[in-house]
């Protein structure tokens, strides 16, 4: 599963990134320790123009009885994407980025313990996650827009550490997720695939970041040397 993630850089890199309005006025914080049922950033395109929102982490679908549901949906699995209920509507309209710079995951040590493991791009550089969203109405009538992490089988470098990784999509596939008008699943079933290991580093982090409460400077900061791929080969 894909549970935490980081997205620390600035917001005129963010803006620059994902090619939204400059204009555009949002109450910006780097987040080092991002979390499910926590409102996080979303990129979607309105036709025109992408534009950023926030959306609550972890979706509840619109034929949901409460919203309790959420915090069981805050991953859809690219096998299954296209054919479970919670998820394939969504995915044929109604999908999103999730700007990130870097995931955690819980690596088991020889003592048995679990430690915690920061992976980024080798260039430090953002991404994006795949994701998907929906609107649910709430008895009262209010509406809240939530969403979920498309993850995939690890490559290489992540299944030493956890056995799924969150979907990076490759910048030039970006707008092909985003776009309202495609609705051909098997392309986007396609895209859903582990980014390369190659281009990819993990290294170790405190444990703290294990608190959702934590969410400073102190979560990203190494605690070892990165561990890449080869190494030790």
């Amino acid at each position: 599963m894909c549970g935490r993630y980081t997205i620390t850089i600035s917001l005129e890199e963010l803006m620059l990134r994902f090619h939204l309005d400059p204009d555009f006025q949002l109450d910006y914080r780097p987040r080092y320790n991002v979390a499910p049922g926590q409102m996080v950033l979303a990129v979607v395109n309105d036709g025109r123009r992408n534009r950023l929102g926030e959306l609550k982490w972890g979706l509840v679908p619109p034929w949901a009885q409460d919203e309790t549901i959420g915090s069981k949906l805050i991953n859809a699995r690219a096998e299954t994407v296209a054919e479970k209920p919670a998820f394939r509507l969504s995915l044929e309209r109604k999908r999103c980025l999730l700007p990130a710079d870097g995931f955690y995951e819980w690596k088991k040590a020889a003592d048995g313990k679990k430690r915690p493991m920061r992976i980024v791009l080798r260039d430090e550089s953002p991404f994006a996650l795949a994701g998907l969203y929906e609107t649910w109405t709430t008895p009262d009538g209010r509406k809240i827009s939530t969403c979920t992490v498309v993850t995939t089988t690890p490559n290489r470098l992540v299944a030493d550490i956890h056995d799924r990784m969150p979907v990076i999509l490759r910048p030039e596939d970006e707008s092909t997720w985003l776009d309202r008008d495609m609705r051909d699943t098997a392309r986007l079933l396609d895209l859903l695939k582990p980014y390369p290991a190659e281009e990819m580093t993990a290294y170790p982090v405190a444990a703290a970041v294990g608190n959702v409460r934590n969410d400073g400077p102190d979560c990203i900061r190494p605690v070892e040397p990165p561990v890449r791929p080869g190494d030790g080969e």
